[in-house]
Order: C-alpha cells, then structure tokens, then sequence
C-alpha cells in the first residue's frame, strides 16, 4: 500500500518544549550534515569539505564564502554554526522544522528566508517537497538543504566556471541563483502536471474507469501543495527587491525583478490547471451519468422489444380447447414471423428516432 504523505509533518512532536528547541520536524531524509565551504571571487576558487565547526568558517574573505550544508537532522551541528555566526535560535528553529512556510525575516547582520524545491519522485505520483534555506550575510551565505539531492549543481557548475558572471558577483547575486534554480524547476514540474492533466482529460473523454476520481483528486492534491510552496514565495522575492539594501545590491534587483515574474506566471500556470481539474470532477459525473443513459437505453430498447412478443408467447401458450391456429402446420412459422416483424418494425422507428 502507498505511504501516504502527511501535510503536518508531525509538527506535533514540539508540543510542550521551550520556544526555540532545536528538534527536527519531519521525515528525517539524511543523518546528520555534510557541510562543504565554497569560496571564489573573480580570480579564484576553491571547495573543502568542513569536519568540524569553529570559529575559522567565520573569518573574513575578500570574495564570496558559501557554507553548503545537506542535511539537517544534526541540532549540535545546527547550534554550533550558531553560535559562529550569531544565529537566532528562532531561526535554528526554523531550518530544522520542514514544515515552515517560505518566508523572509531580517536579522542584525544577515537576512534569513525560506524555499521549497518540489519534484515528483521516481516511480511515483506524488510530489516530494524539500525545504531549502539561506542565510545571506555581507561576504557570506549559508545554506540548508534535507537532502543532497544537487538541487544547486547547476549554480556549482556557474561558480567554478572562471568566465562565468556570477564570479564577479557579491552574495546576494549567489542568492538570486539559487532562488533562480529553484523556480526553474517549477516549469519543469509544471510540464509533467500539464502531462497528467491532458493524460485524465483523453480518459474521462473516451472511457473513464474506476480509478480516475482518485487520480483526479490525487492530482489536485499536488497543484494545492504546489500553490502552497509558491504563493508566499512570492511575497519573499518582493521583500528582497523592496527592502534589505543593505544586502542586496543594485544590479541585483533587476535579476529578482524576472524571478518575480517567473514565480507569477507558475502561479497563474498552477491556478489554471487548478481550474481544469476542477471542471475535471464535473466531466467525469457527466461521463458516468452519459454512460448510465446509454446502458438504460439499452436495456429500454430491449425490454420494449420484448413486450409485443411476451404478449404473443403469452397468447399463443394459452390452454384453449378451440384455438384455430393450433392444429395448422403454418401455425408455429406464422408465430416466428410475427415475432420477427415486429421486431424490426420497432427497431427501424427507434432507429428513425435516434434513440440508439
């Protein structure tokens, strides 16, 4: 039986613990964290993978630092990058409870915000969703993913290339980048939806069968949990041009700016496929109520066909003395054609009247 996924993530499980405790929320994807420092600028680079946690990850560079962590089932590794770098425990809450909404809050000294990377898994019709977050600082970020899934791999292949833009670029443009990647995705997810949607709509056109509601409803299920992980998105991406100059520069917000728009037109794409899916469900009570009409005029036409000849059958079955018919030879074929005749003369006026 399919697991079912569960939309509250078990955020239960922090009832009744002090405000701030760092306890993973959610289906636990990776054990502990691995954590790579990344630094380049417009003339170097270079990738170390981080054993330990101290105070060294905080020293000061000329270029870009990114602190790349997969994983977050770790809350004393969570805790000491930290203290490092001056975390909120609120927001040390936040990247460890996968259940939060995309959001963006501004702290002293970084600004903190929340994505979700969707996908539907291999093999199956539901989509998984991974919570990405990003601490952006001056000189540094610092991000957060359940998994190493290499949702950043195309943004790693950007920085190592020496000609590439983002090279010349501060943090805040590394940021945009991984938003960027993250949105493009969406269009990917939104072309295997539309894949579906045209997939159920051929079905319930031609032959509906007992599982389509259930896909149906399976499918809008996704689109909710896809405008769940979007909508707010977009309230981020306009805090990031809006407000926090002090983190993002100017030539930035021209890049946020088209990510906005991006991020609007998966969500009028979601919305319409949202419609669709719900014109869907009356399409398929249409088809099942057309089908049930063709059966019962089926079955109309055969009992009316019926009537004249039980009447005959009834007639001719009848124990009277003096029946004519009973001792003539043409008697039992007269009967046939009878029965015959009136069959296809109750077939042909059907059939003039387009009942079948």
């Amino acid at each position: 039986m399919k697991k079912k996924r569960r939309i509250t993530k078990n955020t239960s499980i922090k009832a009744g613990m002090k405000p701030g405790a760092l306890v993973h929320v959610g289906v636990p994807v990776r054990e502990g964290i691995r954590i790579s420092l990344i630094k380049y600028s417009q003339e170097d680079y270079s990738e170390e993978a981080v054993e330990t946690v101290d105070e060294s990850l905080a020293q000061p560079y000329s270029g870009v630092k990114w602190i790349k962590a997969e994983g977050i089932n770790a809350p004393e590794v969570i805790e000491k990058l930290g203290e490092v770098f001056g975390i909120n425990p609120f927001v040390q809450e936040d990247i460890m409870n996968t259940g939060s909404r995309p959001k963006l809050d501004e702290y002293e000294g970084y600004i903190f915000l929340v994505a979700k990377q969707l996908a539907f898994e291999e093999g199956e019709s539901q989509l998984s969703s991974e919570q990405i977050s990003i601490l952006l600082g001056k000189g540094f970020i610092i991000s957060f993913s359940e998994s190493e899934s290499g949702v950043f791999d195309p943004v790693m292949r950007r920085v190592k290339g020496a000609k590439s833009l983002i090279r010349g670029m501060g943090p805040d443009y590394l940021a945009y980048a991984m938003i960027d990647t993250i949105v493009d995705n969406y269009f990917g997810l939104l072309e295997d939806i539309e894949d579906k949607v045209d997939a159920l709509e051929e079905e319930l056109i031609i032959r509906p069968r007992k599982t389509t509601l259930k896909d149906i409803y399976e499918l809008k299920k996704e689109l909710m949990l896809l405008r769940k992980s979007v909508w707010p998105l977009r309230e981020v991406i306009n805090g990031l041009q809006i407000g926090n100059q002090e983190f993002i520069e100017k030539g930035t917000e021209l890049f946020l700016r088209d990510v906005y728009d991006h991020i609007v037109q998966v969500i009028d794409t979601a919305q319409l496929f949202v419609d669709i899916i719900t014109g869907m469900l009356d399409t398929y009570l249409s088809s099942i109520n057309n089908r049930m009409s063709e059966i019962m005029k089926v079955l109309t036409i055969f009992s009316a066909i019926f009537i004249p000849i039980t009447f005959l059958a009834g007639v001719y079955g009848m124990n009277f003395a003096y029946m004519p018919e009973l001792n003539q030879r043409w008697a039992y074929p007269a009967f046939w054609v009878i029965v015959l005749a009136a069959i296809s003369s109750m077939l042909i006026v059907f059939k003039k009247r387009n009942w079948f």
